[in-house]
């Protein structure tokens, strides 16, 4: 793990999207299902996962079968993570609102849940029920009366779903799931099939196929985003335990090659101590091979003059996860403008907030942490504006509204006050 300056890094980001014969594909894909509709879903299913699949819905039977599949240990821990995770959540409800004028007139707004979500649930390198969890019980706690899921339909080798991915959907409040994947699921729920209803927003991360199919229904359906490779930053100084440090680093190493882990302090001794340790550890990680890439790759120890200095260089990566390690941590949680989430002293390893604590770990990746917010209980809501203008209200505003529609050269919006404002004998306002 290289050490250098923050001054002379540059951390390569990829944005997803792919090269012409992966959208080409991705079009195609699209196009089919939207013409042959569950014959294309099938055709595909053996096409890319090398099954047969008669039931695209998974049975209730299945459903209940999977728990028998899982230790007692995992069911509990899931479900002590799905409390702490819906408990965090509902703190974000919002209520619809009305306002009375002193006129008469009411303005306000009205907050309702999305009628229906879908949920991609990869089936890949991993399948994770963390991320059943993270984006299923927001959407519950909105209020979304159907969340469908779908998924690879060889997740656990080609004997089907694994049984992990069916209980977390079941405890999170699923309501349907389907065996399908790639970027043929995507098209199936935002134009619908036979068996597949279609939906008003997809999320949940996938690969390439899948992050492009998602740009390519964008508007036809709301997604969450395009996710990026994982990310990680520590901010720490000589206080913290290069051990912690370097653990923390390679939780992120491990996901993916492409993500990125990196280290930025003021001390040298620190610096030195988290190269030795990563290697140290890298050497009996069992996803070493993807760690070790992802460190050569994107990893970097940024040495800066003081914590100040690093919380600019912080705020210049805006990092999707943030751990603060430093002797007075809290000191700079309010100097912090670019982070998913931040991760205060040396017990809030990252992976507390991935599986237990109750946050979201769907987070903004790629530096969009400058604009966007974690996965969040507004993300399955909408909200319409309420308008009910008074007689008085009318008459009183009626000809600014008309000068301002005619500035806009909009005649017909002008000639739509103003008809009233005759009407009212007051046209002279």
């Amino acid at each position: 793990m290289k050490i250098v300056p923050a001054s002379e890094f540059s951390l390569r980001r990829e944005l997803e999207y792919g090269s012409e014969e992966q959208n080409e594909a991705v079009k195609r894909i699209i196009e089919e299902v939207r013409r042959d509709g569950d014959a294309a879903l099938r055709r595909f299913a053996e096409q890319f996962d090398g099954v047969s699949v008669a039931e695209l819905r998974v049975s209730k039977e299945e459903i209940e079968a999977a728990y028998a599949l899982v230790d007692e240990s995992f069911l509990q821990a899931l479900r002590e993570a799905a409390v702490r995770i819906r408990s965090f959540h509902e703190k974000q409800k919002r209520t619809s609102w009305m306002d009375l004028q002193a006129d008469g007139s009411i303005l306000g707004q009205i907050v309702r849940p999305l009628r229906r979500v879908g949920l991609y649930v990869p089936g890949g390198k991993a399948a994770y029920p963390s991320s059943v969890l993270m984006n299923a019980i927001p959407a519950m706690v909105a209020g979304v009366p159907e969340i469908v899921m779908v998924t690879p339909p060889a997740t656990a080798g080609v004997d089907g779903i694994d049984p992990h991915i069916l209980v977390a959907a079941a405890e999170a409040g699923v309501s349907e799931i389907y065996r399908v994947g790639g970027a043929q699921a995507i098209a199936a729920l935002a134009y619908g099939t036979e068996s597949i209803p279609a939906v008003d927003k997809i999320v949940g991360p996938g690969n390439i196929y899948v992050a492009l199919a998602k740009r390519y229904v964008f508007g036809i359906v709301d997604i969450d985003s395009i996710a990026g490779p994982s990310e990680i930053v520590v901010l720490a100084d000589d206080t913290a335990d290069a051990g912690y440090v370097a653990a923390d680093l390679l939780s992120q190493a491990e996901h993916d090659e492409m993500a990125s882990a990196i280290l930025i302090t003021p001390s040298q001794v620190l610096a030195e101590a988290v190269q030795a340790e990563v290697a140290r550890q890298l050497a009996t990680l069992p996803k070493r091979e993807i760690a070790a890439q992802s460190i050569r790759d994107n990893g970097a120890i940024l040495t800066v003059a003081s914590l100040e200095e690093g919380v600019d260089a912080v705020n210049q990566l805006a990092p999707e996860h943030l751990e603060i390690i430093t002797a007075e941590p809290f000191q700079y949680l309010s100097k912090i403008e670019n982070a998913g989430a931040i991760f205060l002293g040396p017990y809030s390893s990252e992976p507390v907030g991935d599986y237990f604590a109750g946050p979201n770990h769907v987070l903004p990746t790629n530096g969009t942490a400058r604009f966007s917010s974690p996965l969040n209980l507004d993300d399955f809501m909408k909200k319409s504006s309420v308008i009910y203008y008074s007689r008085e209200a009318l008459l009183r505003d009626g000809q600014k509204i008309i000068a301002l529609a005619q500035h806009e050269g909009l005649e017909a919006h002008a000639r739509a006050i103003q008809i009233r404002l005759e009407k009212e004998g007051n046209s002279n306002g």
